[in-house]
């Protein structure tokens, strides 16, 4: 198949590229990027007044299958993703059973070439079923198509276990993906510890639960010369912390999510539930911090840390409600809006956020746009603007607190391989 990109601006910080140009996309890769290229018997899509962006790529989602299709499953997430202008999503570990053995990773690249509208891939267990005891088979799973190995959802207590996953993951040049939660910290806190835990009646978490795990983490990586990732950040400690580690030599990165650099622990005092998430909603100092951060290149990647649940699950009571919410299609137009909109960082260090810092992160072969690279590109409107109606997601979830939301950005077409999978322009 062939696809031409007609007179769009091509945004790609890999190859410093920002300029309106023609992409022609041939065979599932980049054959040409240049001004006026002949369409031959190629499709043309015309990209005038659009952004040209290599895939972008969710580092950080939960899809759920298997064991638990009835919150997503491989498909309706990666339409969402799709619909929100991913062309890639690496999936986490916590499915029934743990994505903790080749066998289950073998079943989600499997079910992925029959399912997926996108990319998946595989983020394998650091410990068997995620108790935080034993290693997994770390080398089966990277054989099996794992990128990364993560515990995510729970913390790897055990300084020794964590030590020997950095090692471990070394050999095969993965990156170690750690939640940072101390529990006896944390002790069962559902919002941040502060003035709305104390209104609220409802039990606080600390933050430095969550800095003393990322020192651990970063003290760790440094002397074992093992690449750390620490996902969804969400103090302004967390983030001083990881850019002075990297300082010091430390292979370390992070990331951050759209729903921590955008709300606060104040969305949370109509008990609404779906703005429970893990970590907590912190303070506006938090957030600030957070956007500074990502201003001067501390943090690599926006990651949605999308986590559907069914309905009936978060209506419930805030403390008895699972922990959070869906991301896939409303993490571009919140970074479009509030980011770029909103004079944050500029076009080129967002899709280096979405794109080339995560492919970087996990060793995959996008995020630039470059003859004979693959052909995933996402197609933005910066002025297009939306309406956030979690009725119409894709995902089955619908856990989403920006439900109603009018945002000014948004993802209009996605490419996979040079084939158009997702696409608002003709619709």
């Amino acid at each position: 198949m062939k696809l031409l990109l007609k007179g769009g601006r091509v945004v790609d910080p890999a190859t410093k590229t920002d300029a309106v140009l023609d992409v022609a996309c041939e065979d599932g890769a980049i054959a040409r990027i240049g001004k006026d290229l002949p369409a031959g018997d190629a499709r043309v899509i015309s990209a005038k007044g659009l952004v040209v962006a290599p895939g972008f790529v969710d580092m950080h989602a939960h899809l759920r299958e298997p064991g638990q299709e009835w919150k997503e499953t491989i498909e309706t997430g990666t339409r969402a993703a799709a619909a929100g202008g991913f062309t890639g999503v690496a999936c986490m570990p916590n499915t029934v059973p743990v994505n903790d053995e080749r066998a289950v990773t073998e079943f989600i690249k499997s079910r992925a070439r029959e399912k997926a509208s996108v990319r998946v891939y595989p983020i394998g267990a650091i410990s068997k079923g995620l108790k935080g005891e034993e290693l997994a088979e770390i080398g089966d799973l990277v054989a099996g198509g794992a990128v990364a190995i993560s515990d995510d959802g729970r913390p790897v207590v055990s300084g020794t276990l964590f030590r020997k996953a950095l090692e471990y993951a070394s050999m095969f040049g993965i990156p170690v993906i750690d939640h940072c939660e101390d529990v006896d910290l944390s002790d069962g806190g559902v919002v941040n510890e502060g003035i709305v835990s104390t209104v609220l009646g409802l039990k606080g978490w600390n933050r430095t639960a969550e800095e003393v795990m990322v020192f651990r983490d970063l003290t760790l990586a440094r002397e074992t010369g093992g690449r750390v990732h620490i996902a969804h950040a969400s103090t302004a400690g967390s983030v001083g912390l990881v850019r002075e580690a990297r300082a010091r030599g430390a292979k370390a990165t992070i990331e951050v999510t759209p729903h921590h650099f955008t709300l606060t622990e104040e969305a949370c005092r109509e008990y609404d539930t779906r703005t429970k998430m893990n970590p907590p909603l912190r303070t506006e100092e938090d957030r600030r911090a957070i956007l500074e951060a990502l201003a001067d290149g501390t943090i690599d990647a926006i990651a949605t840390d999308h986590a559907p649940h069914h309905q009936d699950e978060k209506g419930v009571e805030f403390a008895r409600a699972p922990f959070g919410i869906v991301g896939l299609e409303t993490a571009v137009s919140l970074a479009l809006d509030r980011l770029v909109g909103g004079g944050v960082i500029g076009l080129g260090r967002m899709v280096e956020l979405f794109s080339t810092g995560p492919c970087r992160i996990l060793g995959l072969p996008g995020g630039r746009l470059a003859p004979g690279a693959p052909a995933d590109l996402t197609l933005l409107d910066p002025d297009r603007r939306v309406v956030v109606d979690a009725s119409g997601f894709r995902s089955k979830g619908r856990n989403t607190p920006f439900h109603g939301w009018t945002l000014k950005g948004a993802p209009v077409a996605t490419i996979v391989g040079g084939i158009v999978v997702h696409d608002v322009l003709t619709s």
